[in-house]
């Protein structure tokens, strides 16, 4: 009996989170030549992995091979230290390059603990970018330059389309430290 309930529990755990999942669209296509660089961080849900972070946060990408990017993240804690974290990203749909996992957790090279990167917005010039999780636990607000030049309205509105609360977002200091 216990184990019966045990596989309705997780047949219906898993239809909820895949319907939450098929929900958030992602953009068509990413060029993800175009994408390298580094990205300024604009805005994000606050998050347990970022909490030191309190200004300066900005995100780059290096092309490793066809299937991997290395990813490194940096910011500015409280105390004017800086901290970084480095990771890898692999992309799940080769079709669109638009969803990607990624990690910052490994051992002995071996990376653990993946999460969900995906790319709801872009700009056509590939000036800015909106990143999305399916549960919309997490979200960040992206751009090439440390002041957004799209307008925050319309970043907003496009977040609310894509049933995040942008009240959840809270704007990073840039001061461009680097």
């Amino acid at each position: 009996m216990i184990i019966k309930i045990l596989i309705i529990f997780i047949a219906i755990s898993t239809n909820c989170f895949a319907e939450n999942a098929t929900s958030l669209n992602t953009v068509k296509r990413v060029d993800l030549k175009k994408y390298k660089g580094t990205w300024y961080e604009i805005a994000k849900i606050p998050n347990r992995f970022q909490k030191k972070c309190v200004s300066d946060t900005t995100a780059t990408y290096e092309l490793y091979d066809d299937s991997r990017i290395n990813v490194v993240n940096k910011c500015f804690d409280k105390n004017g230290k800086l901290l970084v974290a480095k990771g890898i990203a692999k992309i799940v749909d080769t079709n669109s390059n638009s969803k990607l996992k990624v990690s910052f957790f490994s051992i002995f090279g071996w990376y653990l603990f993946w999460g969900d990167y995906w790319i709801i917005e872009l700009g056509d010039d590939y000036d800015y970018s909106i990143i999305g999780h399916p549960d919309r636990k997490y979200g960040w607000i992206l751009s090439r330059t440390p002041k957004l030049l799209k307008k925050k309205e319309e970043i907003l509105s496009i977040l609310e389309d894509n049933g995040y609360n942008p009240d959840e977002f809270e704007f990073t200091k840039q001061d461009t430290k680097y």
